[in-house]
């Protein structure tokens, strides 16, 4: 059995943002159990415009404690990728830890699901800062470090098939999800020469908190008052070409793992789906 210390990102550090629960902290328990010590950030706050409540600083502390009993380093960061105070903590965190090798920028949010032009100017803006601008506010704090450290490093965004395709009623998450695209494309053009790799991720859905509550439910279910996402579970399904209506979080786990291995050293500007067939599904 392979253990943390000789595993695939044996030495490594990553640093994962919205790494308090659903995906982030599978993501950082994932990158732990193979070898890597994580610096988890995460908001840990109410956000005006998010109709779900969100994770706390206890939930982001016990994702760190989850890495720690793996034996693994944890250093918890409570930032919003959107404050400028993010470059300051990700500087003292990745000094503690002594160099950063893996970025994945998962932190994001979904927002009020209507037709986009009943969006308010705040709804938009509260998705594009945290899903859009918060990724480059990753990247712009992370980077240097990437770039100090001469050995290379591997940058993941976490996009969506809504990154790829339009989804009615949520417009703002798609127009932000397509700018990651755009973004870690472009970053992984000016970063090459540094053999940093740029990469995104595009699940088809993931049961978390983030669709796993009554307000993203009702984009699957209109038609009930206080859905559950098990009642949307046949809508989904038929999203899919596989007959599954969501995939599991360590589904996506596994993928941001190759993506920070060695295994994927020549990978770079590309969207990979983890998405049960949903981009490639047959409409007719």
């Amino acid at each position: 059995m392979t253990t943390p210390e000789h595993g695939r990102l044996a030495g490594k550090v990553a640093l994962i943002t919205g790494a308090a629960r659903g995906q982030g902290r599978s993501h950082a328990v994932t990158l732990a159990e193979h070898g890597a010590d994580v610096v988890l950030v995460d908001a840990v706050r109410p956000i005006d415009g998010v109709g779900y409540p969100l994770p706390s600083s206890s939930e982001l502390k016990a994702a760190a404690q989850a890495v720690e009993a793996l034996g693994r380093r944890a250093v918890v960061v409570e930032a919003d990728v959107r404050d400028e105070e993010l470059a300051p903590a990700v500087d003292d965190a990745v000094e503690r830890l002594g160099g950063l090798d893996v970025v994945v920028a998962n932190a994001g949010v979904l927002g009020s699901p209507k037709p986009s032009w009943e969006l308010t100017r705040d709804e938009w803006s509260t998705v594009i800062d945290i899903n859009l601008s918060g990724v480059w506010q990753t990247t712009k704090a992370t980077v240097p470090h990437l770039i100090a450290g001469g050995r290379g490093g591997s940058v993941i965004a976490i996009s969506s098939i809504a990154g790829l395709r339009g989804i009615p009623n949520v417009a703002q998450y798609c127009a932000a999800k397509h700018g990651v695209v755009g973004l870690a494309t472009a970053l992984a053009n000016e970063v090459a020469e540094h053999g940093i790799r740029v990469n995104t991720i595009h699940p088809t859905n993931v049961r978390t908190p983030m669709i796993d509550n009554p307000v993203s439910a009702k984009i699957f279910r209109p038609d009930l008052d206080q859905p559950t996402l098990d009642d949307g579970a046949d809508v989904l399904r038929r999203i899919n070409m596989l007959p599954q209506p969501w995939v599991e979080m360590n589904d996506v786990s596994q993928a941001v793992l190759w993506l920070a291995s060695d295994e994927s050293r020549y990978i770079t500007g590309t969207a990979l789906p983890v998405d049960a067939g949903m981009l490639s599904k047959y409409a007719g």
